[in-house]
This record gives structure tokens, sequence and C-alpha cells, in this order.
């Protein structure tokens, strides 16, 4: 697992990438490392605001670039929120760095957990966050296969640190969630319905079988450990079989959670 330096280097590397980058013009620490220095399993958070009259899009795409070739960095998901687009990347050490980019006129606090580090927000008042969707309790994920496994690990890693939290409940939720997107591949593999849980049933038993041990026996830490090595070893089984190109090097950075 990635250390506390690890990730201070790399939140000092793509400070000085902003610094460097003049199209960048406001930069921002968000989430629990901006307002109470977080602990060691969170991950790093920044977000930039990008001059006007520069499409966020060519940043976002020269960064993704710098981060995999300098960085090793693999590119797990995007989401777009509003004016905003954000980009989850996995590096060595199961370290998740989230970057989102906004055009400086739209460049605010979405709320509490954000602390400005250079530059300015835009004028107005932050953006009150939407409120929840009735019956919404995942990110809302296409069914493509590079956005399922993206997700999966995503959520491996939200399992992970939540049990060393001792969060248990919520680590119990995010490894249902990477059973039920290895699922999900593995119906996208076969042809089969893979939203809603409605090819599950459709599965050949020798592919069920490989998730026995995916369901977690006690809400206890470590009843939840195995439940999610079964379920990542799951995820990264169908990713590889789905020829997604980097699913092995995922699975080597997240051989601590198998």
């Amino acid at each position: 697992m990635f250390t506390v330096d690890q990730r201070d280097a790399l939140r000092e590397r793509l400070l000085r990438l902003a610094e460097e980058d003049e199209r960048v013009v406001a930069g921002a620490a968000v989430g629990s490392l901006a307002v109470d220095g977080g602990d060691r399993f969170s991950d790093l958070d920044l977000t930039f605001g990008i001059a006007d009259h520069v499409p966020v899009a060519d940043v976002l795409k020269d960064w993704t670039r710098t981060l995999i070739d300098e960085l090793d960095a693999v590119q797990l998901a995007d989401l777009e929120r509003g004016p905003t687009t954000y980009r989850v990347f996995l590096l060595p050490d199961a370290l998740q760095f989230d970057l989102s980019m906004t055009p400086a006129a739209r460049f605010r606090p979405g709320g509490p957990r954000f602390r400005l580090l250079f530059g300015e927000t835009a004028a107005g008042d932050a953006e009150a966050p939407k409120p929840p969707i009735a019956g919404e309790l995942f990110i809302p994920t296409p069914s493509v296969t590079h956005d399922l496994f993206g997700w999966g690990v995503i959520y491996a890693l939200h399992a992970r640190a939540c049990i060393e939290r001792g969060r248990v409940w919520q680590a119990e939720h995010y490894v249902g969630a990477v059973r039920d997107h290895a699922l999900s591949l593995a119906c996208l593999r076969h042809g089969l319905l893979a939203v809603q849980a409605r090819g599950y049933d459709d599965l050949s038993a020798d592919i069920l079988a490989r998730f026995d041990d995916a369901h977690v026996g006690a809400v206890e830490p470590d009843s939840l450990r195995k439940a999610l090595a079964a379920s990542v070893l799951a995820l990264t089984r169908e990713g590889a079989e789905a020829r997604l190109p980097h699913a092995d090097t995922v699975a080597q950075r997240l051989a601590e959670l198998r």
C-alpha cells in the first residue's frame, strides 16, 4: 500500500505541474485532506480552474498523458458533474488520485471540503450540492466494460479504507459493489443483461462458483476482508478475460486486497 510520503510527493508533483501550466489559473484540495488532514488511507483529491479561453478537455488530455507516461498511472473512470470533469487514476501501490477540472468562471467550492491552494475562486456563492436521488446508491455506471471495471476498482479501494477505519457497514456496502461490478462484467462478456442484476442468474454455474466467497458472512473485519479479496479476484479476472489493456497492472496493484 502507498505511504503518506508517496501521497505527499504526488501532491507536490501535481502542484508543480499546475504552476508550469499557464492554462491552470487556480487550484484547491478537496475531500478529507482539505479539512482535517485525512488519515493513512485517504486518497488524493485535487481540483483546478482552467482559463476560460481553453477547453478543459485539452488540459485534461495533456495531464492524463503526463500521469501515464511519467507516473505510471492507470485511468480508471470519468465523471461529469455540471461544469466539472472528474478523472480517477490508480497509481503504483494502490494510490488513488482524483483529478477534476472546471472552467475558471465556474470554479468555486461545491461543498465544505474545499481548501484553495492558489489563484481565486469565481465570484458568487458556493454551489449548493444537489440533493441525492432516491434509490441511487452508487454513481451511475454505463454498461461499458472499461467503466464497470474502473468503478469496481474504485469501490474496492473504498472498501479497504472503510474496513481499516472500522466503518464496517459502509465497507459491506462497497464490497457488494465490487462483487456486482464483477458480475456485470461477466454478463457483458457472455451477452447477458448487465443492469439491475438481470443477467446474473443466467450465468453458468462455473462462473457463479467464482463468487462463492464474495458474500460477506458477517459484518466484521475478517469476514469483510475475505469477501473483498474474493470480489477483487473476480473483478480482476473479468477484466483480464475482457482483454482490458491495463487489467494485469491493476491486478498487481490490488494484490494486497486479494
